[in-house]
């Protein structure tokens, strides 16, 4: 139901389930407890995505990689996407609560293993932030999302302009750090 296109309502979803309209309210107190719960499916769906069967991001490219898998999720499963993030976290739902909180964890993790100079939850909030605008680019039609490999590398591509290969990042480091002990040695 949730990718169906079809407004979501615990009605279509005790019809499409095959149980009576009351079904679910033996189960969720409210809409709002069935949202949350389908947030947190999703949210732990999404982890699994971002991270099974990979070894650990370890360079700027790889965090175009997760990057380009999170937009992934959001066009393979828009509705559900949309449901996650489309109304602010139920912070009385403690699975909610630890579903958002197991996603920033990870990515701030992320940045702090590939950016160890640098601080890594404004880095973390920066790539979300580019993904996750990018993921609602795509599913709003703001950018075309015809053809999954030119969004592909459109998120690749946007990932490698804010955050360049992390030997660059070494080497400019090393440039400055050489330039300075220059500077330092013609001023004596």
């Amino acid at each position: 139901m949730l990718e169906s296109g079809e407004p979501f309502s615990l009605r279509a979803l005790a019809r499409d389930a095959g149980v009576s309209t009351a079904a679910p309210y033996r189960h969720f107190a409210d809409r709002e407890e069935l949202e949350s719960a389908l947030a947190v499916h999703g949210l732990q769906e999404l982890m699994r995505e971002l991270t099974a069967d990979r070894e650990p991001p370890a360079t700027a490219e790889d965090i175009g990689e997760v990057a380009v898998r999170y937009v992934r999720f959001a066009m393979r499963r828009p509705a559900l996407f949309h449901l996650m993030f489309g109304q602010p976290c139920d912070d009385q739902n403690d699975e909610r609560v630890r579903a958002a909180a197991a996603l920033r964890d990870y990515l701030r993790e992320v940045m702090a293993r590939i950016f160890p100079q640098s601080e890594p939850d404004a880095l973390a909030t920066a790539g979300w932030s580019l993904a996750h605008g990018l993921a609602f680019l795509h599913l709003d039609g703001k950018l075309p999302n015809t053809d999954p490999e030119d969004i592909d590398r459109r998120v690749r591509s946007a990932f490698a302009a804010v955050f360049p290969p992390t030997n660059c990042i070494e080497s400019n480091d090393k440039s400055n750090h050489d330039k300075s002990n220059h500077t330092e040695s013609s001023i004596q």
